[in-house]
């Protein structure tokens, strides 16, 4: 495939299959991903792969921060525990989960370069996966922005999460849904 192509039909996935990607082609697609821009070269992502037993405690601390927040109710009635089994099960059926994130500086215009930076790198390892036939989501779920789900991890609290990415081998794939013409969003300015 050309990157053109690629750029063109890469696709977000929603369903995978319940087959882990060998840790060779997820450094591989990480690897090819890094190459994003970077300013003053600082490469600020950093990585953790939550797969196989590994995504459990992952999960459950996802499910924690939705009942602090209350997305989930934090009680035992049949139907908050309907609702948290489903999660987890939906949770862990996805092969990896790809938490991605980097230090929050404190000076506003460094923090942006360094969260333009992560972003890049994330869109590169989207375009990397879908060479290697894996797909991906890139997800910004509520939970990011609970600080004690960061702590939860493992985190500190000087971290941003940029996204968690949804990792494996696609079920299905979904239509091209098309975008819109590049003219209804172009100016040229001549003079």
């Amino acid at each position: 495939m050309t990157i053109l192509h690629t750029l063109k039909n890469r696709r977000s996935i929603h369903t995978f299959k319940k087959i882990n990607i060998p840790s060779d082609i997820l450094k591989d697609i990480f690897t090819y991903a890094s190459y994003a821009p970077t300013h003053y070269m600082t490469e600020p992502w950093e990585l953790i792969v939550y797969q196989d037993e590994g995504k459990s405690s992952f999960i459950q601390s996802i499910l924690s921060s939705y009942e602090r927040i209350g997305m989930i109710k934090p009680n035992n009635e049949p139907k908050a525990v309907k609702m948290k089994e489903s999660m987890r099960d939906f949770l862990m059926d996805i092969p990896h989960h790809v938490l991605i994130y980097f230090d929050r500086k404190q000076d506003q215009i460094r923090y942006e370069e360094e969260y333009a930076a992560v972003c890049a790198f994330i869109q590169n390892a989207q375009l990397a996966a879908w060479e290697y036939e894996v797909g991906m989501l890139w997800t910004i779920t509520p939970y990011m922005h609970d600080p004690l789900f960061a702590r939860d991890i493992g985190l500190g609290e000087n971290v941003k999460i940029a996204a968690v990415l949804q990792v494996g081998y696609p079920k299905s794939i979904p239509r091209n849904k098309g975008r819109t013409p590049i003219e209804q969003k172009i100016k040229f300015i001549t003079e």
